[in-house]
Formats: structure tokens, C-alpha cells, sequence
């Protein structure tokens, strides 16, 4: 057994010292479950972190999201550079800047230093979701903003508390630019406050061990992790690789995919993840700034280093190349709300290009992460009658080389994030869910398939100027399979009026739309891409799916060529009839190719026909269209398809 580096610390100080620091935050996690006003930070949209007093992380928790790992060093950073030199004992300052190595205006960070007499040993953070921070929409997502301007408040490093007193001017400023600012002044309570827990352990640690110590245990830990991932690196073979992934259109330029490039390069013990090639910003929130796509880019590879634990060190072999400008390097004051879109099609991509490293831990793609947000008038409830509805909802991770996909997951965005209760969401806000549920024929077909995702209805009750957004990706790029698997499904959002029969498709990408009482909305989630040709799927592992429902009689012969006979659907009986399937698999094999190939006019027309739907189109004719018109997505086509005959038919037989 090789002895770890522990540097001047003999190795059980060192051992106790990590594991101390990452209890300290958390700890300030339990602090925030049960001081925070906002039901979507008690469902876990935050995350919080100790720094050394250089701003480094020390330490993350083991529930904080994955999405904000690799940004929160850069905020302490900044905090910093203004008041480095002025800093207090009791001091708490506030960031919410993007263009400053955040994510988006929604996740706010208050940061306190940590003194021991006089001397600044380190800093803890803690970073919430606030569920509005002003702007033109409520939830303050708004697809179609161009700059930040109609976007939220943006918060460069301000003091919330001075030496322990709360600044209450600057706090009720804040606050009451926001939708809800009663909840916004509990949730800096409960914030500062879960920075005060790690104050109040990190100086119990400096009592027991001497202040010299902890201070070298926060250098050897990052040291640690450092040492570990350049010798595992190094342990590779240098080489390059590269993929491409996209988000799903520009709003103000028609059809077409925007790409994101990425080239990664191993050469010794330092890997560059190059991003030349991706596309210009873009006229929507669907852009990244840098810190997010860091962010990103240090999830993805985490994936494949589950053992360690995450602080400064994994960073220190890593170098990114972003063209600036683009959607994925954005400066101020482009908008960038919804930097989540290419977060984690970079995650994604990151996940493809390893999975050729380590086969042994490969993953195809999984769902796309999606909120949905409305706000107005709840008349049920005169003490509080603006209402924040703001919801995400768990779906299917990708199939793995030897295993199906997670079902029923939250997005590899935020691993840490709760799926919320329905009850609690029907207690806050004036709506009723109706359906909630697996969702039939949600996960792309493989050797082994993907996870599942869900189907999810409700219905608007009492309000009064109500408007609805939806942030969401993956309606064109949908999520796909890798070696021979197939695609999952679109993502979208249908809306039935009150008092009439039929829904309307409203996509994946819609602001301020207005709702009124008695609205009915559903929404499914994709579930992951398939791993392997589903035609060497086992039999008995498709009738098993169909048993538990999660895959459809028709859909299991066109798929995966497997014939199911339903024996007594009400015991969940069916057999499988395998010359049938013998012969089905045959026949698709000699005519899939050119499925995928077909002239994608005569696909969309049969579409329009109904003689075929979007699963057939996605999964057997590689073709996407207008899910609401039929009309044909030419150029979008023909990225789709290009991605396809790489990931898909090229690994066909």
C-alpha cells in the first residue's frame, strides 16, 4: 500500500484534518436545511465550501451540486480583490457576478473570513439559489434576454455584515428588487450563518491542534489531490480526442444547432480541454461565462475520479482553452442565466471523450436538466400573494458499458439537488399535480438503455397574472447513445387551456408566457442515451422492462427487435417469442442503415401523416422536425444526423 504525501504532517493528523474539513461544510449544509426560507434551497439548489486565505479550496461537501464546484474559488478570489486589506472579524460580503467566476445571477454567495486574533486563516462560503433576483420574468430567466440587463440584480462583492452587524440598508436594497423579498433577507440569515458554522470549526480545530497545523493541513489536502490526479494522468497515454455536442438553436437566426468543439490533449501529467470551434454567443441566456464552463469542464472529468475528494488541487493540472466570445467563454454584459444549457452539454461531451479512456467506466448521455418557472397573483393566500413557482424534475442518466442507465435522476448538473416533493410544491404555490410517474418509452434503447425519465402534470389553480418560463434544451439535440445506442426523446412542454380538449406544444424554450386558472401543463423528461446496439440486448431484459412498464409492447419490437407476448398485463406476465424476434432483429438489421439515411422530406411527411411519430423519427430516421407543425429542420437534420452515423451506425454490425 503506497503511503499518501502528507507533507510535515504525520499521517493521522492529516487524515483527521481532511475529513474534519469537509464535515465542517457539511455541517453548514444542515445549518442552511434548517434555517432557509426559500423551498428551492431546502430542496438543495446550493453548496458550500472552505478556502484557504488565499481564496483556494480547501474542501467541498459531499452533497454540494457539481455544477458549482469549480466556480467557488473564483468568487472568494474576487471578494478579495476588493476588500482585501479591510477586512473585518464578523464581516459577511455577498456575490452573485457571473462575469466574475459564478454561474448565474440566481446562485448568491455570501463569504465570510476567518480570523484567529488577528491573523485571516482562511474563508468559508456558502452559495444558495435565490428563487428570484428581479429582471423581466419571474424566476429571472428570461430565454430571450440578450444582455443581463433584463436578466437579475447583479452583485459584485458587497458587505452584508460589518464586524458582526448586519448592514441591514444594503440587504433590504438587494431585496427588495427581488419578487419576494421577505425570503431573500431569511435566506442571507440562514447563509451567514452556515458561514459561521465553519468559522466555529475551523477555529475549533486551530484550539486543538495549533493554528500551523490546520494551515498546512489546508495546503495538504489541495497537495494531496494534486499529487493524485497528475500521477493517474500520467498513468495514460498521451493522445488527443475530441467530440462535438450542441444546444439546440439561436432564437433570433431560425433553425440550426449551435455547436460546442472540444479537443482534449493528454500529454503527461497535464490535460487541456480546448474549445475552438464552438460558436459565437449566442441572442439568448444560453451562454456560459468562463467560471461556469471551468465549472463544467471539472465535473465532467471529476466523474471519472470519484474516490478523491474536490478542492483546488484537481485544478492545478488542468489549463482551458475558450475563443472569447463565445457561448462558452461570454464577457459582461451578455446574458448568461442559462449557462446551464452548455454546462452540461460540456459535461456530456467530457463524459464520451473519457468513456474512450476508461471502457470500463464509459456513460452515453444523460437528460438534460430543465426548470420551470411562474409567478403572479396566488389567491388563496392574502399574507403572501405573490407566488414563485419554480420546479426541476429528475430524469434517466445514459447506459454504461455492462449496466442500464440511473432511472429517474437528477441531471448530472446538480447530483446533489432533491427532487422535489409535490406537497411541498402544492403548499407554496397555487398548483395540483395530476400526474407523476415513470415515463413509457423515456429511455433510449442500447445494449444496455438508459435510464428513465418522467411524465409530470399540473394544474394552475387560484391566481391572477400568472406568466410561465420554461428553460430547458435537448428538443433538437436530443440526447443520444454511444457505441450503437440509440437516442432518448425530445424535450418540450405542452399546455391544455381550461375548458378545452386538446394540448399545445410549446417546446422547450418560452418566457412570460401567460397561464390562467385551470391550465393544465405537462412535461416529460428525456431519459439517458443507450450504450451498445440494442439489437444484442438480452430478450428477457426487454420483457422484464416491458413487465415493469418502462418500455411498450410496439416499442420494444421497433427498438430492439424483440417480440412480447402479453400472457396477463394485470400480473405483469408476458413471454417473449424468440423466433419472432429472430427474425424481426434480422429484418432490421438489413434495413436500418438506410432508415437513418432516408431522404428526411419523405420522413417529416410521414410524420405530418401520422404514420409515424418523434420516437420513430428521432430513433429509426435520425430526423428532426417541428414536433408541432412536422415541418423539417433541415440544417438541424443534418447535424443530428451527422451525430448519428458517428455515435450510433458507424458501431453497427
Amino acid at each position: 500500500m503506497k503511503t499518501q504525501d502528507t507533507g510535515s504532517l504525520d499521517p493521522v493528523t492529516f487524515e483527521v484534518l481532511k475529513n474534519s474539513f469537509i464535515t465542517s461544510v457539511d455541517l453548514m449544509a444542515e445549518q442552511m436545511l434548517r434555517t432557509c426560507y426559500s423551498f428551492v434551497i431546502y430542496n438543495r439548489d446550493f453548496s458550500n465550501a472552505l478556502h484557504d486565505a488565499e481564496g483556494n479550496s480547501v474542501a467541498q461537501g459531499n452533497q454540494d451540486i457539481a455544477v458549482h464546484v469549480g466556480t467557488l474559488h473564483f468568487t472568494c478570489k474576487d471578494v478579495i480583490r476588493v476588500f482585501s486589506g479591510k477586512m473585518l472579524p464578523g464581516d459577511v460580503y455577498a456575490i452573485n457576478d457571473p462575469y466574475a467566476g459564478g454561474t448565474h445571477f440566481s446562485d448568491v454567495r455570501l463569504v465570510r473570513p476567518i480570523f484567529d486574533d488577528d491573523d485571516l486563516i482562511g474563508f468559508s462560503q456558502s452559495n444558495g439559489h435565490w428563487s428570484d433576483l428581479g429582471g423581466s420574468v419571474p424566476g429571472s430567466f428570461d430565454v430571450s434576454a440578450r444582455d443581463m440587463f433584463r436578466e437579475a440584480v447583479r452583485i459584485t462583492p458587497v458587505r452584508l455584515f460589518r464586524a458582526g452587524e448586519f448592514c441591514h440598508d444594503v440587504a433590504e436594497m438587494i431585496a427588495q428588487n427581488t419578487r419576494d423579498p421577505a425570503s431573500i433577507i431569511g435566506d442571507i440569515h440562514s447563509q451567514a450563518g452556515a458561514t459561521a458554522v465553519a468559522e466555529r470549526e475551523i477555529l475549533r480545530l486551530v484550539r486543538k491542534y495549533g493554528k500551523d497545523q490546520v494551515l498546512q493541513g489546508m495546503g495538504a489536502v489541495q497537495d494531496y489531490v494534486e499529487k493524485s490526479v497528475r500521477s493517474r494522468i500520467a498513468a495514460l497515454p498521451d493522445g488527443e480526442w475530441e467530440t462535438v455536442d450542441y444546444i439546440d438553436r439561436d432564437p433570433a437566426k431560425g433553425e440550426g444547432m449551435i455547436p460546442i468543439r472540444i479537443r482534449m490533449t493528454i500529454k503527461d501529467d497535464r490535460i487541456t480541454y480546448d474549445f475552438e470551434g464552438s460558436h459565437p454567443t449566442i441572442s439568448s441566456i444560453y451562454n456560459s461565462a468562463p467560471g461556469a464552463t471551468f465549472s463544467a469542464v471539472v465535473a465532467g472529468m471529476k466523474t471519472f475520479f470519484p474516490d478523491l475528494p474536490l478542492n483546488s488541487g484537481f485544478y492545478r493540472m488542468i489549463d482551458i482553452k475558450a475563443p472569447e466570445n463565445s457561448v462558452v467563454s461570454a464577457g459582461w454584459p451578455v446574458a448568461v442565466t442559462g449557462f446551464l444549457m452548455p454546462f452540461e452539454k460540456i459535461m456530456n461531451a467530457i463524459f464520451e471523450m473519457w468513456s474512450q479512456i476508461m471502457p470500463e467506466k464509459s456513460i452515453a448521455c444523460a437528460f438534460n436538466l430543465e426548470y420551470l418557472l411562474a409567478g403572479g397573483r396566488d389567491l388563496r393566500s392574502p399574507d403572501k400573494p405573490i407566488f414563485m413557482f419554480y420546479e426541476w424534475l429528475p430524469g434517466g442518466w445514459g447506459g454504461r458499458n455492462g449496466k442500464d442507465g440511473s432511472d429517474v435522476t437528477t441531471a448530472c448538473f446538480g447530483t446533489g439537488l432533491m427532487s422535489q416533493p409535490n406537497e411541498g410544491n402544492e403548499r407554496v404555490n397555487p398548483t395540483r399535480t395530476v400526474e407523476f410517474q415513470i415515463l413509457r418509452d423515456s429511455a433510449g434503447p442500447g445494449k444496455w438503455r438508459g435510464g428513465a425519465g418522467v411524465q409530470k402534470t399540473s394544474i394552475l389553480l387560484e391566481s391572477e397574472n400568472a406568466v410561465m418560463s420554461y428553460i430547458c434544451d435537448r428538443e433538437r439535440a436530443v440526447v443520444w447513445g454511444i457505441e450503437g445506442g440509440l437516442p432518448s426523446m425530445p424535450h418540450g412542454l405542452s399546455i391544455r387551456r381550461s375548458g378545452e380538449k386538446e394540448a399545445k406544444w410549446l417546446g422547450s424554450v418560452f418566457s412570460d408566457y401567460p397561464v390562467y386558472t385551470g391550465d393544465e401543463f405537462a412535461r416529460p423528461t428525456a431519459g439517458g442515451g443507450g450504450y451498445g446496439d440494442p439489437l444484442e440486448r438480452d430478450p428477457q431484459a426487454v420483457c422484464d422492462d416491458v413487465a415493469s412498464d418502462y418500455v411498450s409492447i410496439e416499442r420494444a419490437a421497433k427498438d430492439y427487435g424483440v417480440v412480447v407476448t402479453e400472457i396477463d398485463a394485470d400480473l405483469c406476465e408476458f413471454e417473449v417469442d424468440l423466433p419472432a424476434t429472430g427474425k424481426l432483429r434480422d429484418e432490421i438489421r438489413s434495413k436500418r442503415k438506410d432508415w437513418a439515411r432516408m431522404p428526411a422530406e419523405e420522413v417529416a411527411a410521414l410524420y405530418r401523416k401520422g404514420e409515424i411519430d418523434s420516437l420513430d423519427a428521432v430513433r429509426r430516421y435520425a430526423t428532426i422536425l417541428d414536433w408541432e407543425t412536422g415541418e423539417l429542420l433541415k440544417k438541424t437534420t443534418a447535424q443530428f444526423r451527422e451525430s448519428f452515423e458517428r455515435r450510433t451506425v458507424s458501431h453497427w454490425a
